[in-house]
């Protein structure tokens, strides 16, 4: 009987170990591969709720226990021919609303969308009123003080002939 070698067993293990590697990447389909553009659109409107942070069709957490029964769910809602509203009306009430990837442009939600915008223009109002005061001010200031020198004509003379004498010009 012919003895192998060491090394040989090793070099067989590792490349039909490779070989189940690469044959499990291509037959694993991936959970977001499956889902229609429509779908992703959705799903761009809600929020994964495993704390992630992170647009439901985004989420990139291994094994995420919320994302992946969220993603059928949705698809289950699409597949049925759900109205787009009514899925995200389904979702808001199993999730509540911290489901939506944007807050909602009703209500008093309303106020989270148009606070930044009024507080930048009264801001921005605010600073040209002080700006504009500041400039009348010192025009009138200018208006009323004319310039006057304390400096007699013949001073100024003598400092001329000074600097031409000093500078030989």
């Amino acid at each position: 009987m012919a003895r192998t070698k060491p090394n040989s067993i090793h070099a067989w293990l590792a490349c039909a170990a490779l070989a189940v590697l690469a044959c499990a990447i291509v037959l694993v389909p991936a959970s977001h591969a499956q889902q229609t553009p429509h779908a992703k659109k959705l799903g761009e409107r809600l929020m994964c709720m495993c704390g992630c942070n992170q647009v439901l069709v985004e989420c990139n957490h291994i094994n995420c226990p919320s994302s992946a029964p969220m993603l059928k769910e949705l698809d289950a809602h699409i597949a049925s021919g759900e109205a787009d509203d009514l899925v995200v009306q389904d979702f808001i009430q199993e999730y509540g609303v911290a489901v939506l990837s944007s807050p909602p442009n009703s209500g008093f939600t309303r106020v989270a969308w148009l606070l930044p915008g009024i507080a930048f223009a009264v801001g921005l109002g605010l600073v040209s009123l002080i700006i504009g005061r500041w400039r009348h001010n010192s025009l009138q200031r200018a208006a009323v003080q004319p310039a006057r020198s304390s400096v007699s004509a013949e001073a100024i003379s003598r400092a001329r002939e000074k600097v031409d004498r000093e500078t030989d010009i």
